[in-house]
């Protein structure tokens, strides 16, 4: 497996960027692209920790029924949520049932409804983000999502760990991760 895979397109991907269609066009248009609001970074937290244990392709095709489920990861109606909607979402096919990863949702919201997510998030986005020229160069775990995660564990945060913290930092543009050679165009 190389650093890059051509597309269809001819367009350079990140290595893991070409393999389905969904990955694509997740790679393309919203992989490491900044992202802010509270709702917003509530909802890739969420996801980021609904996919430990499982590949990002699952969660990213479920995306629409973890939306639909979990209101649009709109904090202050998530934070609402009860234990018949605990239960509800156990039983919604859609999503990954996990008990634990559904009560660090509804508990996450709950923290979250009573900060600046945002603000808090961006925090720890390291100055600069040079992007790296090969898949070796991509860290797990960097000094600030260790930092980021101790900070979210300190305010009652659950499955928020430096590995989950970084996914997220990636995911949401505070480091730009996209590989020296891929198409993407540099967003900061």
């Amino acid at each position: 497996m190389t650093d890059l895979v051509i597309g269809p397109d001819g367009r350079s991907r990140c290595f893991w960027g070409g393999s389905t269609p969904d990955y694509a066009l997740y790679h393309d248009e919203e992989w490491g692209k900044p992202v802010r609001g509270d709702d917003a970074l509530f909802e890739r937290m969420t996801l980021e920790a609904f996919q430990s244990g499982l590949s990002w392709i699952t969660i990213l095709r479920k995306r629409p029924a973890f939306r639909a489920a979990f209101a649009n990861f709109k904090i202050t109606e998530v934070a609402e949520f009860t234990e018949d909607d605990a239960a509800r979402l156990m039983a919604d096919p859609g999503i990954v049932r996990n008990r634990m990863k559904i009560d660090a949702a509804l508990h996450n919201a709950r923290v979250a409804a009573e900060l600046e997510l945002t603000d808090l998030l961006w925090s720890f986005a390291p100055a600069s983000s040079p992007r790296p020229r090969t898949r070796a160069d991509v860290p797990a775990v960097t000094p600030e999502s260790t930092a980021m995660a101790k900070a979210l564990k300190k305010r009652g945060f659950k499955f928020v760990g430096p590995t989950t913290a970084y996914a997220l930092m990636q995911a949401t543009g505070m480091v730009d991760d996209h590989l020296t050679d891929c198409w993407v165009p540099v967003v900061r």
